[in-house]
């Protein structure tokens, strides 16, 4: 079983980044048909094969889950995806 784990400092408010981590579980829904719940500042997601969690903390972001068997062969081109939108919803780093 393979393990992601990304973590993204913004410097969106609280309430902003909430927003972005919604718009963040509603792609991958429409994308992945992953269900998700909040709990608190955290969204816990879930789909055969896949869970984990997005957690909106002061000043990052941070996506911790498991993949299952079938899904550990696409882990680098998902890692990319989430850099992708992480980079487009929570900003780009500064340089």
């Amino acid at each position: 079983m393979a393990t992601i784990s990304i973590g993204k400092k913004h410097q969106l408010s609280h309430k902003k980044a909430r927003e972005a981590a919604q718009k963040v579980a509603e792609d991958l829904n429409a994308r992945f048909d992953l269900n998700y719940v909040w709990s608190g500042d955290r969204i816990e997601f879930a789909r055969p094969g896949l869970e984990g969690e997005l957690v909106v903390l002061k000043d990052e972001v941070r996506l911790d889950c498991k993949l299952g068997f079938l899904l550990s062969a696409l882990k680098p081109a998902i890692e990319r995806e989430v850099h992708k939108e992480f980079d487009k919803r929570f900003g780009k780093p500064k340089a």
